[in-house]
């Protein structure tokens, strides 16, 4: 029987997820879904350029930059809406976001693409009123959009065939939501268990339609009958008890203590140690953000960093395939070392290797180099390093074999790290932009830059 990934819940944000304190950090179960309609003044202002983008034909070159420059803007607007208003980290959590389908339309799907340039991982697309569903399919359609990064938000009518109505939009959305009461839970159950479309499923849950006492039961009962990969599950403004109880009923264990086994990773999926954690564990992480555990010695909660002053920002928990391991996504913090070990090492495997190790290296020179360093003379020598830079990766463009390659790439990556690490950018930070590339859906032509060209070949010259 082949294993497939655990149905966990997840918090849909009816207000911003920083409208209160307790919400700040529960979009670290690795997805949210947020309804930026909440904040009407800086939605609007990418609503608008958005149609200022979509206004402009592609008939000239010029228009075409005009284009990409509002494109560009939007995006960007987007982005510091996202990550500084919402607190929202798309390179690592799956943001829905919730779009007026006739933002969309008006937009000529413009403003979906914006959200995904910006890094949300879906578009959920809602309906509304007697004509909602045309108006949402018109929506999807001049977006233009892969259908597996369209959601459907639509109260199924009682007037009809469940599956078929699904059928009728299924070639063209990845997902319909549908809302989840005491009164439809056994109905909807057992469609889900009979479940064979393609087409996924994200339930949603609010504590105004189902008794909070349930809630857990309820989220178990979903994420059993969505074990074959069949969907998600949304809790409507859930508390971090709330959420991180009803995740953790969505795990199991065979231990006899009732702890689950977590490995903490660097944002680079580099395992930094092997610890323990509990429901309140996973509860009280939510809580603050951080990395905690639970302490089988101290029997009791164990929030790293307390005593050491090595605390953890907490990015994502992730559960394995089997449900019953659980994986923290943590950026290690520290004053004087980032240290998860009690030994004073990153790791407890002992030091780094490979571009890690050349990152503390670089980390350690720049703040304490021995005489004659040649790492000190890059960081002290501007103009040296942009030379070497261009000559190293002038060299990795030249055939040669692959043992020549491997050697060349060591040396772009040794000149690119005395460079970031100059500006104070760690590896983490590259693989979080990497992450939030990849969920883009507009793609540049690529072509190379005459200027750039140019300034490479003067470079080269002078040697």
């Amino acid at each position: 029987k082949t294993t497939t990934m655990v149905c966990l819940p997840y918090p849909t944000f009816l207000k911003s997820p920083t409208s209160s304190p307790d919400a700040l950090s529960l979009s670290a179960v690795g997805r949210a879904r947020i309804h930026p309609q909440a904040d009407d003044k800086s939605y609007q202002q990418i609503v608008s350029k958005c149609i200022q983008q979509s206004q402009v034909p592609e008939d000239t070159k010029e228009n075409k930059q005009t284009r990409k420059k509002y494109m560009k803007q939007g995006v960007q607007l987007a982005s510091d809406f996202l990550s500084l208003q919402l607190n929202l980290d798309v390179s690592v959590v799956d943001v829905e976001t919730v779009l007026s389908a006739t933002d969309m339309v008006e937009s000529d799907g413009c403003l979906a693409c914006c959200f995904l340039d910006a890094g949300c991982q879906y578009i959920v697309v809602q309906v509304q009123g007697e004509e909602g569903l045309t108006r949402a399919l018109e929506a999807i359609e001049v977006s233009r959009l892969p259908r597996e990064r369209i959601v459907l938000d639509y109260q199924l009518s009682p007037d009809q065939e469940f599956v078929q109505q699904v059928t009728d939009v299924s070639s063209q959305v990845g997902t319909i939501c549908v809302k989840m009461s005491d009164g439809s839970c056994s109905d909807l159950l057992q469609k889900i268990a009979t479940w064979e479309q393609k087409t996924k499923l994200a339930v949603e849950i609010s504590n105004d339609t189902v008794q909070s006492t349930k809630l857990n039961e309820l989220v178990s009962r979903v994420s059993k009958a969505m074990g074959e990969d069949k969907g998600s599950i949304a809790l409507v403004d859930p508390t971090a008890e709330q959420l991180g109880l009803a995740f953790a009923a969505c795990m199991k264990t065979d231990r006899n203590d009732g702890l689950y086994t977590t490995v903490v990773c660097t944002r680079s999926n580099e395992a930094l140690g092997l610890v323990y954690s509990s429901k309140e564990s996973i509860v009280a992480a939510l809580q603050c953000g951080r990395g905690v555990y639970y302490s089988r010695s101290r029997n009791g909660l164990w929030r790293k960093g307390d005593t050491s002053g090595h605390y953890q920002t907490l990015h994502r928990i992730d559960v394995d395939c089997d449900g019953d391991a659980l994986r923290f996504t943590v950026t290690q913090n520290g004053d004087d070392i980032k240290a998860f070990c009690h030994l004073n090492t990153l790791t407890c495997w002992g030091e780094p290797r490979g571009i890690r190790h050349l990152e503390g290296t670089l980390q350690q020179r720049l703040v304490n180099a021995p005489a004659g360093s040649y790492t000190k003379r890059l960081f002290e020598d501007e103009t040296l390093l942009r030379d070497k830079l261009v000559e190293e990766a002038q060299e990795l463009s030249e055939p040669g074999s692959k043992q020549d390659v491997a050697g060349e790439l060591a040396d772009v990556l040794y000149f690119a790290m005395v460079r970031a690490t100059k500006a104070g950018v760690s590896i983490d930070d590259a693989v979080m932009e990497l992450d939030r590339r990849a969920k883009k859906v507009t793609r540049r032509q690529g072509d190379s830059k005459a200027f750039r060209i140019k300034s490479g070949e003067e470079i080269l010259g002078k040697k």
